[in-house]
């Protein structure tokens, strides 16, 4: 079928809209002055490009400090709240699976619940449960935090998952003598894992993301890596580092994405060749 010329123009905005900012953040990267964040001098001359925030980033200068420390909190916080959720998801799951009844039924509005609060709630909701506990916020609030909303995300991604899992697998498994431990650690997780994967990269992208719940949780000198960059935005002048470890992080994520798609399609024919 012939594609129209008004199709292609919105196609060309709709990508420009998602992937021209993508763009900027990669080029402001390398932009010399962090003080005007501009590639052109007072004369209106290129003044070019520069890798100086990258080399900031890279020997731990002393004005980027606060940054990098940030970021590895966040990446420790996401790390640790993906496999928490990643746990915890896949438990719930599998038991939202096997069995049906009123129990379940309340299970599963639980679970469904912080997909559709608005964040804003949730952050407030656990704040007072932290102070009405007489918890001082800082690391371990900001990993309770953040696996609360994580775990919801896994749990439906691995549901989605088991809908087209074949329970005759396992019951084959246990006719053939395996017990229960046996049967899910070489049966059930192998099949479950492309789930488990996608859902722990989820889980980690919400997790170093987030902003709003974090900014409720979070103590005194305990900035995860998005609640610096938003105090920083408008008055530093080291922003372009901000855009330059940004950058590194995409690719990083780029990276996560390519070995889950590997992961996915191993899974894929595994099943494939056990049939």
């Amino acid at each position: 079928m012939k594609r129209s010329l008004f199709s292609v123009i919105m196609l060309a905005l709709v990508l420009a809209f998602l992937y021209v900012p993508i763009v900027l953040v990669i080029a402001y990267g390398f932009v010399p002055n962090g003080i005007s964040m501009s590639f052109f001098d007072a004369h209106g001359q290129f003044t070019g490009f520069t890798a100086k925030w990258y080399r900031q980033l890279f020997t731990n200068h002393m004005s980027v400090r606060p940054l990098i420390q940030s970021f590895w909190l966040s990446l420790t916080i996401a790390g640790l709240a993906t496999v928490v959720s990643c746990v915890l998801g896949t438990t719930a799951a599998i038991a939202l699976h096997r069995w049906r009844g009123r129990l379940q039924s309340i299970h599963h509005a639980l679970v469904y619940t912080p997909l559709i609060m608005p964040d804003i709630l949730i952050g407030i909701s656990l704040l007072m449960l932290f102070v009405a506990c007489n918890i001082d916020c800082g690391f371990w609030t900001i990993l309770i935090a953040h696996v609360t909303f994580c775990v919801s995300y896994v749990v439906m991604t691995i549901l989605a998952r088991l809908q087209d899992f074949d329970d005759r697998i396992v019951e084959a498994a246990y006719d053939l003598g395996a017990g229960p431990w046996y049967t899910f650690f070489h049966v059930e997780l192998p099949l479950l894992l492309p789930g488990i994967v996608a859902g722990g990269l989820l889980a980690f992208t919400l997790s170093i993301d987030d902003v709003v719940i974090t900014s409720f949780v979070n103590g005194a000198g305990t900035n995860t890596f998005p609640t610096y960059v938003s105090s920083m935005t408008k008055h530093s002048r080291n922003l372009p580092s901000v855009f330059a470890l940004s950058t590194l992080m995409l690719l990083f994520t780029c990276v996560l994405v390519g070995l889950s798609k590997l992961i996915g399609r191993s899974g894929t024919v595994k099943i494939k060749g056990k049939n």
